[in-house]
């Protein structure tokens, strides 16, 4: 038993040497044996507002790898938030579970954990999280944004994001080819049968491009595309990196842009919906740089969904103060390109720049 514990102690150094390094504020671990919870918190800055950022419920098989990713995702969350120009700050949750475990008795005991921190963090729908389980969280703690229309929230967030994907996609495209239209681009979404990678499909569907959709989840891929404009092709999953397209969105999980992938991609622009695509964020930037692939930074691109609950949060949800603040990340973006090639940078590094500075002026 003293054996296994050092192993666990000795798998945490790494990511706390990490929160540290990128100066989380605060890491909370939760457990409820009763209920089967085992969950983590982190909050990354507050000093734009409240840390806001979703849970998501992960069968991790690590301790270590749910440490690492909620410490990289509530840090995205804090760029994410300031770019938007919105006044919060970055938060993060993981559940330690596998998804057919997920009961109210464990979302509410989550919602009891939420609740102690005061409203330094405010959680929201991820992976394999939604609206009602939103709900039941909101039983324990008024902490929560995501909520269903019917009980006065924002309603599911993807289609927003997946919104501020196809608005980046366009800014993108204007600047690779000179013009926004994406009639005709060849372009393949990695998550297709997900709700941001669905909701970006039907979006992309209105200018007839030929769409390539690839998905771990096969059968419902093809049962979601069933008589879908066009006729969208299948890629397989280990065939994604190796197919051609002018334009490739990775709406799945993470650490999809690593030296291996890279290096096998013919891309001309990679814009997506999913948080932490870069491996190693500096090196496998500048390797997309290198190769001339126009990178989409992931927290800018994909911050259509916190826009939406942030009106939610701000208690005055306004649906087409919404949409016209999303679509301001097309501008953003375009000034993210204009700063890197100034400044010879990646456009991931010219994208934290511009939030960190936002960020000092505040603080």
């Amino acid at each position: 038993m003293e054996t296994k514990v050092k192993e666990n102690l000795k798998d945490l150094v790494s990511p706390l040497a990490e929160a540290s390094r990128w100066g989380h504020e605060q890491v909370v671990f939760c457990q409820d044996q009763d209920v089967g919870l085992k969950a983590i918190i982190g909050i990354h800055d507050t000093t734009l507002g409240p840390s806001l950022g979703g849970v998501r419920l992960w069968n991790y098989q690590k301790e270590e790898d749910a440490l690492r990713d909620v410490l990289r995702l509530s840090r995205g969350m804090t760029y994410k938030s300031s770019l938007a120009g919105l006044n919060l700050g970055g938060g993060k949750a993981v559940i330690i579970s596998d998804v057919k475990n997920k009961s109210e008795a464990l979302l509410r005991r989550f919602g009891q954990f939420v609740h102690t921190l005061g409203g330094r963090y405010w959680t929201a729908e991820d992976v394999n999280m939604n609206i009602r389980d939103m709900d039941y969280i909101r039983m324990e703690t008024p902490h929560v944004v995501g909520l269903s229309r019917e009980s006065g929230g924002s309603g599911n967030p993807s289609p927003l994001t997946a919104y501020g994907v196809y608005i980046a996609m366009k800014a993108a495209a204007k600047r690779r080819y000179g013009k926004d239209s994406l009639q005709g681009k060849t372009i393949l979404i990695q998550g297709a049968a997900g709700s941001v990678g669905h909701s970006l499909a039907q979006l992309l569907a209105k200018e007839l491009p030929e769409l390539l959709i690839s998905d771990i989840q096969e059968d419902r891929l093809l049962s979601l595309y069933k008589g879908f404009p066009r006729g969208p092709r299948f890629i397989p999953p280990d065939a994604v990196y190796d197919t051609p397209a002018d334009i490739f969105a990775p709406c799945a999980l993470g650490g999809v842009l690593n030296e291996d992938s890279i290096s096998r991609m013919n891309f001309d622009i990679i814009v997506g919906a999913a948080n932490n695509q870069l491996h190693r964020e500096k090196e496998d930037a500048e390797l997309l740089r290198s190769r001339d692939i126009l990178y989409g930074p992931d927290f800018l691109v994909n911050s259509g969904g916190v826009i939406s609950v942030a009106y939610e949060f701000a208690g005055k949800y306004d649906e087409k103060a919404v949409y016209s603040r999303i679509d301001l990340i097309y501008d953003t973006l375009l000034n993210v390109f204009k700063k890197a090639d100034k400044a010879k940078l990646s456009s991931h590094q010219a994208a934290m720049k511009l939030a960190e500075e936002r960020i000092h002026q505040i603080r």
